[in-house]
């Protein structure tokens, strides 16, 4: 059987690069094309010289639309913007999208829910395997542990990361509003400043540090009267992203059109 026909969004930056990477080194699938913005200097470059795996005969182009028209599948960890529009691309297309945007907002994730009507869209916070353990394993704690436990989840990224808390962070406080039976908005905290009174029962709170070269680290505590319990993951290479796009998209190829999860993937209850 052929490989299957990646496409990377954003080729030259941190992340796409280590997709290209990932891909390469994954048996069944091969880049067949890649992007950047236009006006960069990585334009009409090699997608491998970039990642310093040496040349792919993948020239990076400012085309996306061709792109998703030349391949079965395209990774994307970018901006919302860009990725809403790709999405609407995917489905014109019928092509696989795998999504690791984070920071999109209500409207544009109901574009993406639009777009996969006509194609299968694997959209996580997070692609890391782990992760999304850590997702199901926040569930089922917050399921079991009632709100005398109050939850706050602390993350850490890279200076240069744009959005707080991280979709990863989010994405942790959902599946904890999701194991209390409650609505996250209702009761997510997502900073604090000033004289804020004492602790709301039942608030998720949420803490965001920013600093060095951390690649991300999630705490989720469960603190009561005389006991506490920490669910940690601490990411120390960008490539456990890469791998779990990579994974998802091999698993979408044979997945009907729909909107679909790392949980999906992973075959984990999203409930």
């Amino acid at each position: 059987m052929a490989d299957m026909r990646i496409g990377v969004v954003g080729a030259a930056g941190r992340m796409g690069s280590t997709i290209v990477r990932q891909v390469t080194e994954t048996q069944g699938c091969a880049v067949v094309a890649a992007t950047e913005v236009p006006g960069s200097a990585a334009i009409g470059r090699d997608a491998g010289a970039l990642a310093g795996i040496g040349a792919l005969d993948v020239a990076v182009t400012e085309d996306p639309g061709a792109m998703f028209r030349a391949v079965d599948a395209v990774i994307e960890f970018s901006a919302p913007a860009s990725t809403v529009a790709n999405a609407a691309r995917a489905a014109q297309a019928r092509c696989i999208h795998v999504i690791g945007t984070t920071g999109l907002d209500a409207g544009q994730e109901k574009e993406l829910r639009k777009a996969a009507e006509k194609t299968a869209i694997v959209y996580a916070p997070n692609m890391s395997l782990a992760v999304n353990i850590l997702f199901a394993l926040t569930r089922q704690v917050a399921r079991m542990l009632d709100d005398e436990f109050d939850i706050e989840i602390v993350e850490m990224h890279h200076r240069h990361k744009v959005d707080a808390p991280s979709g990863t962070a989010l994405g942790l406080g959902r599946a904890a509003a999701a194991g209390r039976g409650v609505d996250f908005d209702d009761v997510s905290v997502l900073s604090r400043e000033g004289q804020t009174g004492a602790r709301r029962r039942g608030a998720i709170g949420f803490a965001a540090l920013r600093g060095g070269d951390v690649t991300g680290e999630h705490s989720v505590v469960f603190a009561a009267d005389g006991e506490r319990l920490e669910l940690t993951h601490k990411a120390t290479s960008r490539q456990i992203f890469a791998r779990g796009a990579v994974r998802a998209a091999l698993w979408a190829k044979a997945r009907k059109p729909g909107l679909y999860t790392m949980a999906d993937v992973l075959g984990l209850p999203r409930d």
